[in-house]
């Protein structure tokens, strides 16, 4: 894989829908997402100006899930609602062993004595939840946990420069893709709804009828399990964390005083990062994973700046 200065174009509907000839959730949609798999070992190699990086994994597995992230039936990983026009689909990834390495390239701007940098992570899993139209099998929102257990990271100061040099070299592509796809949101945003709208105005007739299946036990399923947004969480159960002064290995004067570099360990315990990236300001976010009372607190301080600042705009 190559890292793209200017991001590309989405990628439009869904492959497997176009070579099965349909153009909507069907019959192909659901084989696909039945299939077991299993590999081996995988290996990803990324290339970009300023580093490259590999990642290993081994003993993969991908599998569909219940809405409770539990192998059951595959009738029960997907939870379509026809009166929404809406499928809600539930996957599962897990491995034995995952290792992570980035170095400096040579024509890069980083530091040529740089040291490589190096992640070995055991058992892990990434659960996707996803919610697409049934007519063109387009993706309205997405969740994407990354789950890991125990971690022990060893770090030097060498390294922990070069990693930030590693993030700050692809902070300007990943803001122009967080950019293109804060444009492309709302529109996906605005068709879902219209399609719904559109669909109630031609049940006007049939109100009460509707309400009922909206109060039915498959609408009140699928809310349940309802993304409104699309988020991205990281949780690690515990993360030993240490870092250490290696600039004595490199400094020849003060080995020979018997003078060496301290260290600091840092542990956390169910560490969590939540991203909502299409989160708009002044929005409710009770339907935010670790929501609590103090983000409702937040939550109106943040309304009232929001208020002030549009009152602003529209004196301008």
């Amino acid at each position: 894989m190559r890292t793209c200065e200017e991001p590309r174009a989405p990628n439009g509907q869904s492959p497997i829908a176009l070579a099965a000839g349909q153009s909507e959730y069907g019959f192909a949609e659901k084989v696909v997402e039945g299939m077991f798999i299993v590999v081996n070992s995988i290996t990803i190699k990324i290339h970009s100006k300023a580093f490259h990086a590999s990642f290993e994994l081994w003993q993969l597995q991908g599998y569909s899930v219940n809405p409770s992230w539990q192998q059951s039936d595959l009738r029960l990983t997907r939870i379509t609602d026809p009166q929404r026009g809406e499928v809600l689909t539930f996957k599962e990834l897990t491995w034995q062993t995952l290792r992570i390495e980035a170095d400096a390239t040579d024509n890069g701007d980083q530091d040529p004595v740089t040291t490589p940098l190096r992640l070995i992570t055991n058992q892990g899993r990434i659960q996707i939840s996803l919610k697409r139209r049934t007519k063109d099998c387009n993706v309205v929102a997405s969740k994407l946990m990354f789950l890991l257990d125990d971690l022990l990271w060893v770090l030097t100061d060498s390294q922990l420069k070069a990693m930030m040099k590693y993030a700050e070299s692809l902070s300007e592509a990943m803001e122009k893709s967080a950019q293109q796809r804060k444009s492309l949101a709302p529109e996906s945003v605005q068709v879902s709804e219209l399609g719904f709208g559109c669909f109630s105005a031609r049940k006007k007739g049939r109100m009460e009828r509707k309400s009922q299946v909206l109060a039915s036990s498959l609408g009140q399923y699928f809310e349940k399990h309802d993304m409104r947004e699309s988020s991205y969480h990281l949780l690690i159960s515990r993360l030993d964390l240490h870092l250490c002064d290696d600039s004595h290995a490199r400094d020849a004067g003060t080995l020979k005083h018997g003078m060496l570099g301290g260290a600091i360990q840092l542990t956390f315990r169910r560490m969590a990062f939540d991203y909502y990236p299409f989160h708009r300001a002044g929005d409710a976010c009770r339907h935010w994973v670790r929501y609590s009372e103090a983000m409702e607190t937040r939550g109106q301080w943040a309304g009232k700046l929001l208020s002030e600042f549009q009152s602003k705009i529209e004196k301008l």
